[in-house]
């Protein structure tokens, strides 16, 4: 089938045809690198990145972008409080935030723009903006006139007068209207600061992201993702300022996920969206979450505090789980569907990935083949040839693979692909099991078996997953652990042997109760940790 994507704009699914034949501009928002990246900094990198490698197996050349945003007034406060500069600060985050994709398996990206290396293309933005009458200075900043855009409100649906509802404005304010948004803020002493027209200042949020995407992916993109918390204000006003600065269309496709949520509450893990000082009257931000969706996310975020979510990823889930696992599980479900985040459905996944590695270790006795070293390939101009293979055998792997295409044309569907994955292990077990090849079997039978293992890489491949080795759980053995466990699978063994049930099942209970597992083969019992 043809791929097609849910835009948010349109509300619907669409086709997926490109501004450029053959070619794909992605644009991420990224973070403000002013704390330690936490769980829910990962979700969009993983769900995009995994959107790059599937366009790119599809024959597409993408340019995928995620920004840094190094200037904000959380960066200021932040710095001030820990006695150190922006700079510095941004620096050592931005680190932080880099070593966070890397462990993930975040790969893919072309470009990492700063914030503070394209003022000068913000400059030129704000002031094409201000001669096209949609931009106003005043007392040193400068705003976007919402009024002056017919189309304001089409990403969100909301009216002016939505917008506003519910949000505090101060009666001195001097805006035309309360919902114009900052493109260019002045600058108080000390803080930092850049020349303009307007006086010394930093640009605004939203500027950012629009000037950034046209100087490196052109004024008109492809695919826009980012968190569906950004959609307003943030994207609604990258949207408008783009759209009045070019007369173009800025996206065609606005790519949301959804966010990650704690159990099975509501809100987003890590806290508000909103940037402080991007608000269209002194002490509120029009758009952004109410006072009580303030408090559902920070209670959120404090449930999660100290474990998980808005503490530093690497302390509160890499120290329990790996990345990989961490990846495979934001991948289980619709890309736009709530993650319902818990250690507990960590583990489960974990868990489940266990019969992944068994399915490895099984293979390289037979073949001699470590998966992980397996070359596979990468575009589905070359996938693997199912050709010659067992019939019935062939046409099993032929149904997953194209189940699997298939979810990932539907709006990239990982959580549909993933259940191919789990399927087509089984099948290669079943294939193990029935050709005896634990014992023997014919060569031509080891060769099936490895075809279908590399038609497995090639996918998981794609999802960016079962890349690497699991580590060793328990830590360095000096043999004894080995040795024990030999001794009671050969005393669980001849109790098998002489059908002493009772004995053979007492062991095998207490090793579960020990978090050992058994696995049973033709070969005799094996044991890993679970």
């Amino acid at each position: 089938m043809a791929l097609r994507v849910y835009n948010t704009l349109t509300r619907t699914k669409e086709d997926f045809q490109t501004v450029i034949p053959g070619q794909v501009s992605m644009y991420l928002c990224g973070p403000t690198v002013y704390k330690p990246a936490h769980i829910g900094h990962m979700v969009g990198p993983v769900i995009f990145d995994t959107v790059k490698k599937y366009l790119a197996y599809s024959g597409y050349v993408v340019k995928f972008v995620i920004n840094i945003t190094d200037v904000d007034d959380k960066l200021i406060v932040k710095a001030a409080e820990k006695g150190t500069t922006v700079k510095a600060l941004a620096e050592q985050m931005t680190a932080d935030y880099f070593d966070n994709l890397k462990l993930m398996g975040v790969d893919s990206i072309d470009h990492f723009p700063y914030a503070t290396d394209h003022i000068n293309d913000m400059l030129e933005m704000i002031q094409k903006l201000i001669e096209k009458g949609h931009a106003y200075p005043l007392n040193g900043d400068v705003y976007f006139a919402v009024e002056t855009d017919d189309d304001y409100g089409k990403l969100s649906n909301r009216s002016i007068s939505q917008m506003l509802a519910g949000t505090r404005v101060e009666a001195n304010d001097t805006k035309r209207n309360p919902a114009d948004f900052a493109l260019w803020k002045s600058s108080k002493p000390g803080e930092p600061a850049w020349d303009s027209p307007w006086g010394p200042g930093r640009p605004g949020w939203h500027i950012e992201c629009s000037a950034m995407s046209a100087k490196i992916l052109g004024e008109s993109i492809d695919i826009h993702g980012g968190g569906l918390d950004l959609m307003f204000p943030h994207h609604e006003n990258e949207l408008a300022q783009s759209e009045c600065c070019s007369g173009k269309p800025f996206a065609r496709y606005w790519l949301h996920n959804g966010l990650m949520q704690s159990g099975k509450g509501t809100g987003k893990v890590g806290g508000a969206h909103s940037k402080h000082g991007d608000a269209p009257a002194s002490g509120a931000t029009v758009g952004s979450p109410s006072s009580a969706e303030d408090t559902a996310a920070a209670q959120i975020a404090g449930k999660l505090a100290g474990s998980a979510g808005a503490e530093s990823v690497k302390t509160a889930v890499f120290a329990h789980h790996a990345p990989e696992v961490v990846r495979f599980f934001l991948l289980s479900t619709h890309y736009r569907s709530p993650i319902d985040f818990s250690m507990e459905n960590i583990s489960a996944t974990e868990k489940s990935l266990e019969g992944f590695y068994r399915l490895f270790e099984t293979v390289e006795r037979i073949a001699g083949v470590s998966y992980f070293g397996l070359a596979a390939p990468t575009t589905q101009a070359t996938a693997t040839s199912l050709e010659g293979l067992p019939p019935e055998f062939a046409a099993v792997l032929v149904e997953q693979r194209t189940k699997f295409l298939d979810a990932m044309d539907d709006d990239f569907s990982t959580g549909g692909a993933t259940a191919c994955l789990f399927e087509i292990r089984r099948i290669l077990n079943s294939f193990i099991n029935d050709k005896k090849l634990e014992i023997g079997g014919a060569e031509a039978d080891k060769a099936a078996l490895l075809t279908g293992v590399r038609l497995l890489k090639e996918l998981t491949n794609i999802l960016g997953v079962l890349k690497t080795a699991p580590a060793k759980k328990g830590g360095t053995s000096d043999g004894l652990a080995d040795g024990l466990m030999a001794l009671i699978l050969d005393i669980r063994a001849d109790a098998r042997t002489n059908k002493n049930w009772p004995v053979a099942d007492k062991i095998r209970n207490a090793l579960k109760a020990l978090n050992i597992v058994v696995e049973d083969s033709p070969t005799g019992a094996r044991w890993t940790r679970g």
